[in-house]
């Protein structure tokens, strides 16, 4: 008999977004991102980003319809891993722990939480199961890796591991090894930058971009924590604020008012001395971090492997380059194609090649 063709569908939310795609075996056969106006969103701020999950699901729905898609008509549903509690790589079935834990949102609020209750609602509908690939919460560091200096507080790892590992992986085929084999820093830049430090297969350190490592284009990285408790205690900012502060209006934003890194670049080219310091400064950074993760792994590197959105700028890239390529080999790979991570995770697990996992609630 001929080969199963499965076909999948993959689901990334992301804060004014909801990205999707059909795949038949690892080819995409529809992709889509469905733009969600400030109109369409105003009745859901202030409220858990839960509750946007049937105004998101009904949109999903109608886009597939319109484009002739039987809404029932997969083997598999994929979504977007969120703020889950820490846990190993790999493809992991949507249950029902996974879902409790989310709806606490007990590590907090993001888009990427709607990820499995969309996978869910659209594989009940179709009566097939629902997976997460790689949630933003994968955790593999060694113990000495946790410690902050503060017996308080616990380094926390939450990463764009979806695209991050993808990506190793991708690396590793295309030069003939096994991802276990190889030892990679992965800088993946986008509105939030994470840079981690891969060996043996693990993720074994990790700069978040917003407790650690570069600013980003809204996100602060690493911040003088002396500093940063002043303005926590000066009583002009709330803790609403602050976090919208720190997750969302902090990085090259703060500085110049602008999310878009090609409009920052525009205005370098205009002669606008503050956009050039601030890019300038943001290049830096990323190249001591990716420093940083050189010597986790004791200065033996494989390749330096530059990932996501903002990996479409030459300039970002040839300014980090200059500072980095001593160390290794740059590879380039620009953009982040999650979709194609969450389809590739689930077949996968369609075919035997690897077991699902099973989200345990702590």
């Amino acid at each position: 008999m001929p080969p199963v063709e499965y076909r999948i569908l993959a689901i990334n939310p992301g804060s004014t977004s909801t990205k999707f795609g059909i795949f038949v075996g690892s080819k995409a056969v529809l992709v889509r991102n469905l733009r969600h106006s400030d109109a369409e969103m105003a009745p859901f701020r202030g409220r858990p980003v839960l509750d946007q999950e049937e105004f998101r699901r009904e949109a999903l729905e109608r886009e597939l319809v319109a484009a002739g898609e039987d809404p029932c008509g997969f083997h598999a549903v994929a979504g977007r891993g969120g703020l889950l509690r820490p846990v190993h790589s790999g493809t992991y079935r949507v249950n029902q722990a996974m879902l409790d834990d989310l709806k606490a949102a007990r590590r907090g609020e993001h888009a990427s939480n709607l990820g499995a209750l969309l996978a869910r609602a659209m594989a009940d509908r179709a009566g097939v199961e629902a997976f997460i690939v790689d949630p933003v919460s994968v955790e593999e560091w060694p113990e000495r890796a946790r410690l902050s200096g503060l017996a308080l507080i616990e380094r926390q790892c939450l990463s764009h591991a979806l695209n991050t590992k993808a990506v190793a992986k991708r690396y590793a085929r295309e030069v003939g090894r096994s991802y276990e084999q190889l030892r990679l820093i992965v800088a993946h830049l986008g509105s939030g930058i994470s840079i981690s430090a891969h060996e043996g297969g693990r993720m074994i350190d990790v700069a978040d971009g917003v407790n650690e490592g570069p600013f980003s284009a809204e996100r602060p990285g690493k911040l003088p924590a002396i500093e940063l408790m002043r303005l926590c205690f000066s009583g002009g900012y709330t803790h609403q604020q602050m976090e919208a502060l720190l997750w969302r209006g902090s990085g090259f934003y703060s500085y110049l008012g602008t999310k878009d890194l090609a409009e920052v670049e525009q205005r370098i080219d205009n002669g606008d001395a503050r956009a050039s310091l601030v890019f300038d400064a943001m290049a830096y950074q990323i190249a001591k971090e990716i420093s940083a993760m050189a010597t986790v792994l004791q200065g033996r590197v494989d390749a330096l492997l530059i990932t996501g959105g903002m990996a479409r700028s030459p300039r970002l890239v040839a300014g980090v380059r200059a500072a980095v390529e001593w160390i290794a080999p740059v590879v380039v790979y620009p953009g982040e194609d999650e979709l194609q991570a969450l389809a590739e995770g689930v077949l996968r697990v369609l075919r035997g090649e690897e077991l699902a996992r099973e989200y345990r609630a702590t």
